[in-house]
């Protein structure tokens, strides 16, 4: 059996910015705190959520540098090293194994839109290159392309390929890639509406959005999973379900880093082309976070 690089929840942590479109990386820090002060289980730096795809190299590599040093072995970092480029994605996961990341998540090849042949031989390549676990993202919504449960099969007898983080929405395919994947394969949920259903069917935790602003709920949730408590679990799930969607009225992370503004966190506005979302939406976002006492709660 491979070792399972955490239980719980992760958080895809957002990247705050300055008025100057800069990394903040004071607040970065702040936000790390935040996480793990309230029960977050991991961090996942430079994923979605952070905006790796409009970093440079550069700071993309400051960024993992920043979260390991800044979380000290608290927790394990994970560090999103993922690109449709493969010989860049393994210059990312050798960087980010240098640093001192426990892992990687590695996500599907977007644009390109590679067949599942070239996906085992893209996600081969990366693992060979490092001795670090590493965890699939599988999110055909974002990159046009699904890893087939025959393709997670047959990654899943690569020794550092230890799991998979699935963003498909699609629970049938997660039921499929438990039943041919076994222990060879943890399976992270990729959404936090689906964090109850994967979990029963096996899953490991989640690596979440709603983890920025809701960090020891997340992990409750979570938690109640691993010990079967999913009456509970699911009576939790019910009152954070309406912000999490909110979460998803536009193009990720455009309301989550509303949402932390909101809070008190200075995470800034997105980067180009992303831009800020419509007064309507900012007054939903609002509105849900009144409900749970979210406004102005961190000083």
């Amino acid at each position: 059996m491979k070792k399972t690089v955490f239980t719980g929840a992760g958080v895809a942590i957002a990247t705050p910015m300055t008025d100057n479109d800069e990394i903040n990386f004071a607040e970065l820090g702040r936000l790390i705190d935040f996480n793990i002060e309230n029960g977050t289980d991991a961090i996942i730096i430079c994923g979605t959520t952070g905006e790796s795809a409009a970093m440079t190299d550069e700071e993309h590599i400051a960024c993992i540098k920043f979260a390991v040093e800044h979380t000290a072995g608290r927790v394990p970092v994970i560090a999103g090293a993922g690109s449709n480029h493969t010989s860049y994605a393994v210059h990312l996961a050798q960087e980010a194994e240098k640093l001192g990341a426990d892992a990687l998540l590695s996500v599907t090849p977007y644009y390109n839109k590679t067949s599942q042949t070239g996906l085992v031989k893209h996600f081969t390549e990366i693992a060979n290159s490092v001795s670090i676990p590493v965890i699939l993202y599988n999110v055909p919504s974002r990159t046009g392309v699904n890893i087939s449960v025959d393709t997670l099969k047959t990654l899943s007898k690569i020794e550092n390929i230890v799991a998979v983080k699935e963003a498909s929405g699609n629970i049938s395919q997660v039921a499929k890639i438990k039943e041919a994947c076994g222990d060879d394969l943890d399976i992270y949920s990729g959404n936090d509406d689906q964090i109850i259903p994967i979990m029963s069917l096996g899953g490991k935790g989640v690596i979440s959005v709603l983890s920025n602003c809701m960090p020891k709920e997340t992990h409750d949730i979570t938690a109640l999973c691993l010990e079967n408590k999913y009456d509970e679990a699911r009576a939790l799930a019910m009152k954070t379900l309406s912000f999490a969607n909110v979460l998803f009225c536009d193009v990720n992370p455009i309301p989550v880093k509303e949402a932390l503004n909101i809070m008190g966190f200075k995470a800034g506005h997105c980067r180009m082309p992303l831009c800020d979302t419509s007064d309507a939406n900012k007054a939903l976002i609002k509105a849900e976070m009144e409900k749970l006492g979210l406004v102005g709660c961190v000083k």
